[in-house]
């Protein structure tokens, strides 16, 4: 394990670590464009120059090793001069796109420039012109005028995607990253390029011209795509005006670095797949008048709910009322649900998984089949059975109020046993054909806009934050079941940190970074 002396400050690294990775370690960033660690290494930017002691040129940091008591400095007028050479270089041919170009507020080249260029420019020459923002695929707009040829983007549909879509053509001051012939850029994990673009080459279709970035706030989150649980970054403009006048708040969804499930990356269905946070949400509860659905308060929608079910239960006992929970709510509202309907009324017929639901795509690196973020979690949490023979015994009037949570029950076998439910309580977020035919219907919240855990399909409990304000009137599903409670005559908490801090024993500020496998009974990891 070699030790090294970095900028005056010593570290000791293991064998095989490049420079700038053990900077890193002690906290200091080395400029570069080409490297990322997810990556193979190119050394083609020259943008990490150092100078090392008893070498007489200087190093790019991204390839050179670290070996014992090699003295380095990132900082050196060599080193700073070498970069401001770099910068003029790169941006000679440069288009000033600043102002109208997407990457402005967190392109590496402008800030990059801001703290080792500001030169005065020597370039008179007229620009070399190349093509500007053509689309390359479904979700990536290409502009080759801007790219800097750092080659991330062709390594990685070489070694991470392996779809081999981009290369480099051309040679000299003419080289352009380009597709191959007859090749479109609609691999599953397209939109990865974007993130790893340093410029603004590479941009979000879905993104572009809506949002200024320094608009933006983020949140960290978790992707409800699928059961793996993928770390992602939310970025959101959290104006409800905006949203009023049928914009969304939701702007894009960035992949969050961890090292046990997802690294840097994240599918693009998991990427893309947010609109339903901002779209057909339902905003108020409702109630069936008489063939119609009547926006309702809280208060006299749960109280019906409560009578229904109190003489649903007066009649029938613990058969007369059925609940199908869901593998889309969190840690917190499963348990919530079983304290309710399992524990307290000692319910008989509570399921939570939908035997009709159609497997997603899958494949050996991210996406898993099973497209619900918490089906462990509904696991570990003792739910068995599935909502088809609960809704057989409310289709054959066993059951007498059917409680659905985020389900879609209305279609094939599903939906004509869901016609013969004498009454059917939806608690879900977005309209659906399940919603459409209840009598009552309760709006949730989704899970931007509260707090919770879910748990992937490897057993990691993950935290996900609030991003937004519940939209309308809607309300997390904790709350939903506590105010539910109550008007059974029972007590339930309505927060989740409550209900996780004693399932846990501590509080979610409290969750630890991103762990390994873990005991779902004892350990926790966000």
């Amino acid at each position: 394990m070699p030790t090294l002396t970095i900028d005056g400050q010593e570290v000791t690294v293991d064998a095989g670590t490049t420079v700038i990775q053990a900077a890193e370690q002690i906290g200091i960033n080395i400029p570069r464009y080409c490297y990322h660690p997810g990556l193979s290494l190119a050394g083609r930017c020259r943008m990490c120059l150092v100078e090392i002691e008893t070498f007489p040129n200087l190093q790019i940091a991204c390839y050179t090793r670290a070996q014992d008591e090699m003295v380095v400095s990132t900082t050196s007028e060599r080193v700073l001069s070498a970069r401001q050479s770099m910068l003029e270089f790169l941006l000679s041919n440069h288009p000033l796109d600043c102002p109208v170009c997407d990457q402005s507020g967190e392109c590496d080249l402008q800030n990059f420039y801001m703290d080792h260029g500001q030169y005065q420019s020597r370039f008179l020459e007229n620009k070399v012109k190349k093509k500007k923002a053509f689309p390359i695929g479904p979700h990536v707009i290409l502009d080759q005028e801007r790219c800097i040829l750092c080659t991330r983007c062709v390594r990685f549909t070489e070694e991470v995607s392996k779809s081999n879509e981009l290369g480099v053509f051309n040679r000299g001051s003419r080289s352009v990253i380009d597709l191959y012939p007859t090749k479109s850029l609609d691999n599953p994990y397209s939109g990865n390029v974007i993130d790893i673009c340093p410029v603004g080459a590479l941009t979000e279709r879905e993104f572009r011209f809506k949002c200024r970035v320094w608009y933006l706030a983020s949140q960290e989150s978790i992707c409800t795509g699928c059961s793996r649980g993928c770390n992602i970054s939310l970025d959101y403009n959290g104006s409800r005006r905006a949203y009023k006048a049928g914009g969304r708040r939701v702007m894009r969804i960035k992949p969050r670095y961890n090292p046990d499930i997802n690294k840097w990356w994240i599918c693009d269905e998991g990427r893309f797949g947010y609109g339903f946070i901002d779209t057909d949400r339902i905003e108020t509860p409702m109630q069936r008048t008489t063939s119609d659905l009547e926006p309702s308060d809280w208060d006299p929608a749960l109280a019906r709910v409560a009578e229904t079910v109190k003489a649903a239960y007066s009649e029938k006992g613990a058969n007369g009322v059925g609940v199908i929970v869901s593998p889309q709510l969190s840690n917190e509202e499963l348990l919530a649900c079983r304290e309710l309907f399992v524990e307290k009324m000692k319910l008989t017929n509570v399921a939570a998984l939908n035997p009709w639901e159609e497997p997603g795509e899958a494949d050996d690196f991210l996406r898993n089949a099973d497209r619900n973020p918490n089906t462990k979690g509904v696991e570990d949490l003792g739910y068995s059975g599935d909502a088809k023979a609960v809704l057989e015994k409310a289709a054959e009037g066993e059951i007498e109020v059917l409680i659905i949570f985020r389900h879609n029950l209305a279609d094939g076998e599903a939906g004509k046993l869901l016609e013969k439910a004498k009454f059917v309580v939806y608690v879900g977020t977005n309209w659906n054909a399940t919603a459409e035919r209840a009598h009552v219907v309760l709006p949730g919240a989704t899970h931007a806009e509260k707090d919770g855990t879910f748990t992937n399909f490897e057993g990691r409990v993950q935290r996900f934050k609030q991003a937004l304000l519940p939209i309308g009137d809607s309300r997390n599903d904790s709350q939903i079941i506590s105010e539910m409670a109550a008007k059974l005559g029972y007590s339930l908490p309505a927060s989740a940190d409550e209900i996780f801090e004693a399932w846990k024993g501590i509080s979610l500020d409290e969750l630890s970074g991103s762990g390994s496998s873990v005991d779902p009974d004892t350990a926790v990891q966000a």
